[in-house]
């Protein structure tokens, strides 16, 4: 799913069918004219939403809570205490409840929308998780996908997997199987020449090619003057 600021028009998200949605971040304010605003549609459309900061603020002005500037502002590390019971945090066990996350926001949650709960709270963000869990809305006012959330992967693996039901079939390993087969059928009995210059990207290609077609690959060394000696 796109973010917010290239998010889908509504028509294309319920042709889509996703089995949920991820609002994202952003560095606009929720409840400035003219900010960013998911498509109200999504809302209605009985899937799993999460927000995630921005996501979070413009979730809850949309469904009549409130967001507002703080005068303490997180950035950076911080600390949450959770709700253990909640399936956005299942099998995370920490120490008193309290979990190391990354935050970066300036506005914060400061009213609810109907039917909304706090899930988790920071020093300076009383409302640093939310949901409704009737209809498996959720909000967090920290970042889970960067590698300074500890446990950062386990939630979203949560929301992903235990909350929308989505499967797992689609790893690196059926990516490349699938690349692979794509470049055989598209070179057939051709052969490749390759510019290679030694970095991440063409020697990713290389050895692609390399499994996918073997001797018909010719790889060239391209010596572009940035090499280290």
């Amino acid at each position: 799913m796109k973010s917010i600021h290239g998010m889908l028009d509504a028509s294309q998200i319920i042709e889509f069918k996703p089995k949920g949605i991820i609002l994202s971040g952003g560095p606009e304010s929720a409840f400035a004219e003219g900010s960013p605003k998911a498509p109200q549609e999504i809302f209605e459309m009985g899937i799993p939403i999460l927000g995630i900061c921005y996501g979070m603020q413009t979730m809850t002005e949309q469904l009549g809570g409130k967001v507002l500037s703080s005068s303490h502002r997180e950035f950076g590390y911080a600390q949450i205490n959770f709700d253990h019971k909640s399936q956005l945090f299942d099998g995370i066990d920490e120490e008193d409840h309290l979990l190391d996350v990354w935050m970066s926001h300036g506005d914060r949650v400061e009213d609810l929308p109907h039917g909304f709960t706090s899930l988790a709270n920071s020093e300076n963000s009383p409302l640093a998780a939310i949901c409704n869990i009737e209809k498996n809305f959720y909000g967090l006012q920290f970042h889970p996908e960067v590698t300074h959330t500890k446990n950062g992967q386990a939630i979203l693996e949560n929301f992903i997997h235990k909350i929308c039901g989505c499967g797992s079939a689609w790893n690196p390993g059926n990516i490349i199987e699938g690349d692979i087969q794509k470049i055989r059928e598209e070179v057939g009995d051709d052969h490749v020449l390759l510019g290679l210059s030694g970095g991440v990207d063409s020697s990713v290609v290389a050895a692609l090619l390399n499994k996918a077609i073997g001797d018909q690959l010719t790889c060239i060394f391209v010596d572009n003057g940035l090499l280290t000696t």
